[in-house]
């Protein structure tokens, strides 16, 4: 174990330095692109699993001051935010089960308040098959009540969209059904950029159709050859890529999400190579220009 760790802190710590990224300064932005860029901390779940506080450490290494959750490794909410606090991390969004804010909202804004969380979201709606409209409005039932018990507690209910949301509804997608329908005050969305483009979309007109909403911004690319147009909300996690290696035009996505008042961006990479592929990520985003 000990050798395991010592070797993945080595090689991060070698490709921070290569890439060029510093704790001294606001990682991955540049005077164009001003972020706040953070890391998606499931992007490094299977360290996690071996080591929490090593893996925490890892985060700070690359220059990290913002995080989002999925999860705290069973660990008591306050003892997690305590261990982020000790590292200068500071959670400002995570991701809960549905079923938590479908069942339970206030038990989800307890543990969020443990955390410190300016945010509190979920990633997926259960589904049977193609999600459809039944699902969508049982959703935005789920949503606005959820969004207003939070509001209650200083935290903003978020959304983050998976890509099977963009099944064609009257004049536009259920996607657009769940935006429309949310009520604005107490909802906002997470945009996976990889969660649009997949489906056939493109993240920077879904931006601009809707600013103001997008509040979060998940910075994804995909592998080239990998097809669109799927609406399942999933894909393999090695088509994710580090940023600008993939499909996606960033710098028209960077500049749709600055114009659309989008506060928090998070890097997340699932794939197996996540460990090199987040400095080439960071890398990238400070020398992007528009």
């Amino acid at each position: 174990m000990k050798s395991y760790l010592n070797a993945l802190l080595a090689a991060i710590l070698a490709a921070v330095l290569l890439s060029g990224c510093t704790t001294s300064r606001t990682v991955g932005t540049n005077s164009q692109f001003k972020g706040p860029v953070g890391l998606q901390l499931y992007s490094f779940r299977g360290q996690f699993t071996k080591n929490v506080p090593a893996t925490l450490d890892l985060v700070k290494s690359l220059g990290f001051r913002e995080v989002e959750l999925a999860g705290t490794y069973n660990l008591p909410p306050d003892k997690f935010q305590a261990m982020l606090t000790e590292r200068g991390l500071v959670a400002v969004s995570a991701h809960f089960p549905y079923e938590r804010y479908r069942d339970n909202p206030e038990g989800v804004a307890t543990d969020a308040k443990a955390l410190g969380l300016k945010y509190a979201g979920l990633a997926w709606i259960p589904h049977q098959g193609d999600f459809d409209e039944q699902e969508c409005r049982e959703a935005i039932r789920v949503f606005n009540k959820a969004g207003e018990v939070l509001a209650n507690h200083g935290i903003r209910f978020f959304y983050h969209a998976h890509g099977y949301e963009f099944h064609a509804h009257s004049q536009g997608t259920l996607m657009d059904l769940l935006i429309q329908e949310t009520h604005a005050k107490n909802v906002a969305f997470q945009m996976d950029t990889v969660w649009v483009f997949f489906p056939g979309q493109n993240p920077a007109e879904w931006l601009a159709k809707y600013p103001n909403r997008w509040e979060l911004v998940h910075l994804k690319d995909l592998k080239h050859g990998v097809a669109r147009g799927e609406l399942t909300g999933k894909t393999d996690p090695n088509n994710d890529v580090a940023l600008g290696t993939g499909q996606l035009n960033w710098a028209e996505i960077l500049k749709a999400a600055k114009k659309a008042g989008v506060k928090h961006y998070f890097i997340e990479d699932e794939s197996a190579d996540v460990v090199n592929q987040i400095p080439l990520t960071l890398g990238y985003l400070e020398q992007i220009r528009w």
